[in-house]
């Protein structure tokens, strides 16, 4: 299959990319930087540098890429680094990467009659389900920082609704993602040694994790699902008391003590999306796909920081 991929040079875009070209795609992926071009080659991919907000080069960079048999896969966002996610602006560019960038995917994808569309999306806006098992038809609630998936998975509906030749459109919900690449996880190692919870929120509440090896997996196992909505996480989820300690034990520091009260009711807003209870299920992809963690659980695998393995370097 040949393979228009958008955020093939973020955490998870540079282990999807590979792991596609190992399944036998064609994988031409975006890179606005030479330095980032020669990472999409050494990945397997062919490059190519365009701007995700100019309409026009978008259906013209797709339409050079696929064909009726093919796909866009958007994984591109701009998440900001933990220590500025509290402002607002912060998540402007992502907000419009959402939006905007979808929107010139799909409508670049229709006018390649591309046969797939696959969105990337998060888990975040669902609302609080406490302790009950949270499926892709529980309510969400787009608000804040989150509030761009709406359009995005939006988009991806789009596409299936608009392809004349019943194209499927599909949504892929991950969890909180985590590899020794990622900032956030490198942040969260960094509060752990000094025996601070990083993972705020009531101490019982749930939270969902997907290493970004899995995320990756999952994107190739989505080629070949039907049209709609799956999360993505894995087997296990964790409250934020047993997360803070798994992850602790894996790094070999003692157990972390968990925020002050006073101090997660003062965090701002947009943290507070982040401490509800997400017990997330990942039931249906599996059956959909038969695809299966390799990470099923944080627990014995949260990683120290470090470089993703071997991919960087060219040699896989």
């Amino acid at each position: 299959m040949r393979i228009f991929l958008a955020g093939g040079t973020g955490v998870i875009g540079v282990r999807a990319l590979p792991a596609l070209v190992a399944a036998g795609h064609q994988v031409t992926a975006v890179a606005r930087t030479e330095k980032k071009a020669d990472l999409v080659r050494r990945l397997g991919g062919t490059p190519v540098a365009v701007d995700l907000f100019d309409r026009d080069a978008v259906v013209a960079a797709v339409a050079d890429a696929v064909d009726s048999q093919g796909a866009v896969v958007n994984l591109a966002t701009n998440i900001p680094p933990v220590t500025k996610s509290a402002k607002a602006t912060a998540w402007a560019t992502n907000d419009r990467i959402r939006t905007q960038g979808s929107t010139h995917l799909v409508d670049a994808a229709l006018a390649a009659r591309a046969a797939t569309y696959v969105q990337e999306s998060i888990c975040f806006p669902y609302v609080d389900g406490g302790d009950e098992w949270i499926t892709e038809s529980h309510p969400v609630q787009h608000e804040g920082p989150f509030s761009g998936a709406a359009a995005a998975e939006a988009n991806a509906a789009r596409f299936a609704e608009a392809s004349a030749s019943g194209g499927t459109g599909v949504v892929l919900r991950f969890t909180q993602f985590y590899a020794p690449d990622a900032s956030h996880t490198q942040f969260y190692n960094a509060s752990l040694r000094k025996r601070l919870n990083p993972f705020i929120g009531p101490p019982n509440a749930y939270q969902s994790w997907i290493h970004a090896d899995d995320a990756a997996s999952a994107v190739v196992a989505a080629l070949a699902v039907p049209s709609g909505t799956y999360n993505i996480c894995d087997d296990e989820p964790l409250t934020r008391q047993q997360a803070g300690r798994a992850a602790a034990l894996s790094l070999g520091v003692k157990p972390p003590h968990a925020l002050p009260r006073l101090v997660q009711a003062a965090t701002p807003s947009s943290a507070k999306l982040m401490m509800k209870s997400l017990r997330v299920s990942n039931q249906r992809f599996a059956e959909a796909t038969g695809w299966a963690p390799q990470y099923p659980s944080i627990r014995g695998n949260w990683p120290g920081d470090g470089a993703i393995p071997d991919q960087t370097a060219g040699t896989t």
